[in-house]
């Protein structure tokens, strides 16, 4: 079986057939799935997904490109929510330089992003980091938090190089790998998956996005998790079936599960 340990199936792309999908996904193979928070005024919607579906966990926090939307009262929320049962983990939360390229907005996101790791460290949850276009200052960041001690945490959708992975695994933080490693151009990121080791690689959808070859440009959901657990398998010359346990265990690890 395999935990699917980022999606947004809060997403307006699963409204006509959320229902449908989720009731699925245990015949494909998928345990459990951890639907991830990311914008202001949407965290209602991943908690009424978790208690209406057992298989179904919470992470909760704001993504970097609703930064400057945040105030006290979203981290009071962000606080009060991490204590739920199945709230697992602070996410997504992070750096963004890609769309917002002004000094002013990236000293906004830190600002946020710092706040954030602060509730993890204080509510004893693991984090999930978006980052892109900002390898540098994520980096440090979240070097900075774990030598203040922290409760782990993942590097979702990782695209960097190895050098950066590295740094990343020495810390013991997981990589999540989705589906740009299946595409022909992730060079990088196919170096890295066989350089890690398998107890830090986690599996992700980032549904609706990063649909896996041969599915890419469609929306994404987590019967395709298998393909990119038999990618990671061929590139290290393991077979799927133990990958798929090595990601399972690494997820209920971090996670508690």
């Amino acid at each position: 079986m395999i935990i699917d340990t980022h999606a947004h199936y809060d997403d307006e792309a699963f409204d006509t057939d959320r229902e449908a999908l989720l009731m699925s996904m245990y015949d494909g193979g998928i345990e459990k799935i951890v639907n991830v928070c990311a914008s202001v005024g949407g965290f209602q919607d991943t908690v009424k997904l978790m208690e209406k579906y057992p298989f179904v966990y919470g992470a909760v926090g704001i993504h970097p490109d609703d930064a400057d939307k945040m105030t006290q009262e979203t981290l009071d929320e962000i606080r009060r929510l991490s204590h739920m049962d199945k709230m697992v983990a602070i996410g997504e939360i992070g750096l963004d330089y890609y769309w917002h390229k002004e000094e002013e907005e990236h000293q906004i996101q830190k600002k946020m992003f710092r706040a954030q790791l602060d509730i993890a460290r204080e509510e004893k949850l693991p984090f999930m980091i978006h980052s892109r276009e900002a390898a540098e200052d994520t980096l440090n960041i979240v070097r900075e938090y774990m030598q203040g001690g922290m409760y782990g945490g993942i590097i979702h959708c990782f695209s960097y190089s190895r050098e950066i992975a590295a740094e990343y695994l020495k810390m013991g933080l997981y990589l999540g790998i989705g589906g740009v490693v299946t595409f022909k151009n992730a060079k990088k990121l196919k170096e890295t998956v066989q350089y890690a080791p398998l107890s830090q690689l986690v599996l992700e959808t980032d549904c609706p996005y990063m649909a896996p070859e041969p599915y890419r440009g469609r929306r994404n959901d987590p019967s395709y998790v298998p393909l990119v657990a038999q990618k990671i398998a061929e590139l290290r010359g393991l077979p799927a079936a133990t990958m798929a346990q090595a990601t399972w265990d690494n997820a209920r690890k971090l996670f508690c599960l």
